[in-house]
């Protein structure tokens, strides 16, 4: 493993971006079983920062891949300016307390660098990737229909004490949010540090013949420590804009929210899963990351069509979908911003011809 300053100041900005996805995307996990105060916040941080941790560095390689088709970022201080533009846009919508997607924001910055370098984007992989932005929410309200729809059946089938159900609940929540932090770390690490692994210091390190820890997994597993601070330190805002906001959840909805997003995330992150699809000569999701703030919302929503729509805030809906928008659109901008300044101010190279 070679480090310079160089290099850990350029890898700095990956630091970044993991902070600004813990503050906001990570916190959607928990967010439900927070605003419902179901848990406690402290506890919520605590066990996504684990299982966050635990699916980055177990799972996080498939997403990654896909991104690097679309833009194979191949210098260092290029993969720092991406990387930046994105945590600057998503740090930007989570002052605003808009639960903004990390993946957009990635996406973004990697097109700026490819216009910057004159580098051309990959069609069939863009556009792979723009339909999960069409997907994750609707696959996210599909399944808490369906999840929706199965414990309501249940339910209604077997009586239950409502504080035996309440402790029920607390665990269900709990076990989800594990799911859901593992799949995060596994689906999103892509976006934290998929831009450094071409041009990575990281070499692999072997103890003996007991285990072997890649370059990639060392990679990721800064970056998924990176995606806890910013859940402890600054997520909370954000879980409550989701938990609260968008439509009032019970318990029970609060757990078929964080199941069904965190399914959502799962299917698109694991490459045992697309394998076994593929086998069977079945369709299979692309291993891509998506966004888990837009499937959240999506679950929300989709709990809300169910109930008839009512008490659905469709001006929360309406300002969260504004800035899914704006977002890889800024980030775009930033990143050829950034580029151009890192390439002509402080005189490094942000692409190799």
């Amino acid at each position: 493993m070679s480090f310079t300053l160089g290099s850990i100041v350029f890898l700095s900005a990956g630091l970044f971006m993991g902070w600004s996805l813990g503050a906001n995307d990570a916190a959607n996990i928990f967010g439900t079983a927070v605003g419902t105060k179901m848990i406690k916040f402290r506890t919520a941080a605590t066990i996504c920062s684990i299982f966050v941790i635990a699916g980055a560095v177990i799972s996080g390689a498939g997403a990654s891949h896909t991104l690097g088709q679309l833009g194979a970022i191949n210098a260092l201080a290029g993969a720092f300016a991406v990387s930046l533009a994105a945590a600057l846009t998503v740090f930007g919508m989570t002052k605003q307390c808009l639960p903004v997607s990390t993946s957009q924001s990635i996406v973004g910055s990697i097109i700026g660098w490819n216009l910057f370098a004159g580098v051309s984007t990959d069609p069939v992989i863009l556009y792979k990737i723009l339909s999960t932005w069409l997907f994750a929410p609707l696959l996210g309200a599909v399944f808490a229909i369906i999840f929706y729809c199965a414990i309501n059946f249940i339910l209604n089938r077997v009586e239950i004490h409502l504080l035996r159900l309440d402790n029920y609940s607390r665990i269900a929540l709990v076990l989800a949010g594990v799911f859901g932090s593992y799949s995060l770390g596994a689906n999103n690490i892509a976006n934290v540090m998929g831009v450094f692994i071409n041009v990575s210091s990281f070499g692999d390190i072997y103890i003996k013949d007991l285990f072997h820890i890649s370059g990639i997994q060392q990679l990721f597993l800064i970056g998924g420590i990176a995606i806890s601070i910013g859940v402890i330190t600054y997520s909370k805002k954000v879980m409550l804009t989701v938990g609260t906001n968008i439509f009032k959840l019970s318990p029970v909805t609060a757990f078929i929210v964080v199941l069904a997003s965190s399914t959502v995330l799962f299917i698109f992150a694991s490459e045992g899963l697309k394998m076994w699809l593929i086998e069977r000569n079945l369709p299979s999701f692309p291993l891509v990351p998506v966004s888990q703030s837009q499937a959240v919302v999506g679950a929300i929503l989709g709990i809300g069509i169910i109930k008839g729509g009512r008490n659905v805030n469709f001006k929360i809906l309406w300002k969260i979908a504004i800035g899914w928008i704006l977002t890889p659109i800024l980030s775009l901008m930033i990143s050829f911003v950034l580029l151009f300044l890192v390439q002509n101010v402080f005189m490094q190279n942000v692409f190799l011809k």
